[in-house]
């Protein structure tokens, strides 16, 4: 072979394994140009999504580069979610299913998500999370597990997978080996899971091998350091655990694609250049970019990175072919499957019927449910992770106010409340003064500042409503507490729907 005609084929070989956002609602001009030069993948974000149709159009106009083209979304249907992220997602997300704990409930859910991706176009979805989340502080994912069994997580994540792929769409098993026991944010550093090969074989592995035994097409890896296996580079640069253990140990062979190389977790180190280079050599497929660098320079930058890496000696050119080869079998599966199942966009009202199942309740709720007059409503506001998308509605005073009109509401964040201890009194207590009063918290035993202002809100009204939006905690205070298990506009609905008596 030529060298020039080498270095086009190499060119091709870098973009086949990057997968980059892009900024807006139609195709730049730069994707379709990376698309004709052998760019084999992109990935969808919120700012992409105006709607199902708009995105069913992009699709159109990315896939006439190339019919095959990987169309992947990081939708988890819950509290992360992209294809809703501007009116907030209509199904639970996995920890209130896994709080549901019905199989074939989690299945339909997942496949009722797979109809509504496989119209619009989306081939690839990176979820379900199969992470365990055993660290109760855990700040990056909390409710987008399952829960905090590894038996519960792995029947579900089997579910999950198995209810996505048969509506024509590949599911991603993540975040390899597992994310649930840190006390980091990956998005910000790098978090360290210092448990033994014991543990983690019992702890965090069953849920990748259930998702295996089911199917999955693609496992994300996690930006983490598991000195157990690598006491030095994180999960998503490490060849002893994508290789050894996911390969060779668990036998998968599928595509592996990492987290978004951008995140300080690997970059901080490493650069994204010196990243992407790395998780390649250490056995990774695809990589994901384009969260927050979602431009042509950092496409172009990361597959210049590539060609040189090869033809530096950094990373073995069978190595970054390999990698293309298995992205292509995912693209052959997802055009097979896609032209095989039917396009049905119809989203049923599995969603809801889940949220309302999720539904816990304690306390004397029938001395105080339903409301009797219209109510206030406090919502305490948390500082989100990067994950969850800060354009997201969450809530249940809105959907209140539609069920019971007169309903108010106030939102009270962690600023305002440090800057003015007052805020309580004036905002939530005194507008309550002769009517019931509701709460509604997110995460209220993992936050500090929300679990203190509750407290204080209880005690001032002992026979005031708590809805806990996020992971329960130990003795909330309220006369009654409403547990949704997450907060999904669905979540939010079949709160509203309880506090009135009824849907």
């Amino acid at each position: 072979m030529s060298s020039s005609k080498h270095s086009k084929e190499l060119r091709r070989l870098a973009l086949s394994v990057l997968q980059p956002g892009f900024v807006g609602t139609e195709a730049p001009e730069w994707v379709l140009r990376a698309i004709a030069d052998g760019l084999s993948s992109v990935v969808l974000f919120s700012r992409n999504i105006a709607s199902p149709e708009q995105v069913a159009r992009l699709a159109a106009q990315l896939r006439a580069e190339n019919p095959s083209l990987i169309i992947a979304i990081d939708e988890e249907a819950g509290d992360v979610t992209r294809l809703e992220s501007a009116t907030g997602s209509t199904r639970p997300g996995n920890f209130a299913l896994g709080a549901v704990d019905d199989t074939e409930l989690t299945e339909s859910v997942a496949r009722d998500l797979g109809r509504q991706l496989h119209a619009a176009g989306v081939s690839l979805n990176y979820a379900p999370s199969a992470d365990v989340n055993s660290n109760p502080d855990n700040p990056i994912i909390g409710v987008r597990s399952f829960g905090i069994d590894p038996a519960l997580v792995s029947r579900h994540v089997a579910a999950w997978v198995s209810g996505l792929q048969s509506a024509g769409v590949a599911a991603c098993a993540k975040h390899f080996p597992g994310h649930g026991d840190v006390a980091v944010d990956s998005h910000h550093g790098l978090p360290s899971y210092d448990a033994t090969l014991e543990d983690i074989a019992a702890q965090a592995l069953p849920p990748f091998r259930a998702a295996l035994e089911a199917g999955v097409r693609a496992v994300m890896s996690g930006h983490l350091l598991v000195p157990a296996y690598d006491p030095d580079l994180p999960a998503t640069l490490s060849r002893r655990i994508l290789d050894d253990l996911l390969r060779k140990e668990l036998g998968f062979d599928g595509v592996i694609v990492t987290d978004a190389i951008e995140m300080g977790a690997v970059t901080d180190r490493y650069g994204i250049e010196g990243a992407t280079v790395r998780a390649l050599a250490a056995g990774a497929d695809a990589v994901c970019v384009g969260g927050e660098n979602a431009d042509e320079a950092t496409a172009q930058l990361l597959a210049d990175a590539l060609e040189s890496a090869v033809a530096g000696g950094e990373l073995a050119e069978h190595r970054l072919v390999e990698a293309s080869e298995r992205v292509a079998a995912l693209a052959d599966w997802s055009s097979r499957i896609g032209r095989a199942v039917p396009v049905n966009p119809v989203s049923g009202d599995i969603g809801y019927i889940a949220a309302r199942r999720a539904i816990r309740l304690s306390g004397a709720a029938q001395d105080v449910l339903p409301l009797s007059a219209p109510p206030h409503v406090v919502e305490l506001v948390p500082t989100t992770n990067l994950a969850i998308g800060k354009e997201t509605p969450w809530g249940v005073a809105v959907p209140l106010r539609e069920r019971l009109p007169g309903t108010t509401f106030v939102r009270v964040h962690h600023q305002q409340l440090a800057a003015s201890p007052a805020v309580l009194q004036e905002f939530a207590l005194t507008p309550a003064s002769g009517r019931p009063m509701v709460v509604v918290v997110r995460d209220a035993s993992r936050n500090k500042w929300m679990g203190a202002a509750l407290a204080d809100l209880a005690a001032a009204r002992p026979d005031a409503i708590v809805v806990e939006m996020g992971l329960p905690g130990p003795g909330a205070p309220g006369a009654v507490q409403i547990f949704t298990h997450g907060a999904t506009a669905a979540s939010g609905v079949a709160a509203a729907e309880v506090l009135v008596g009824g849907r």
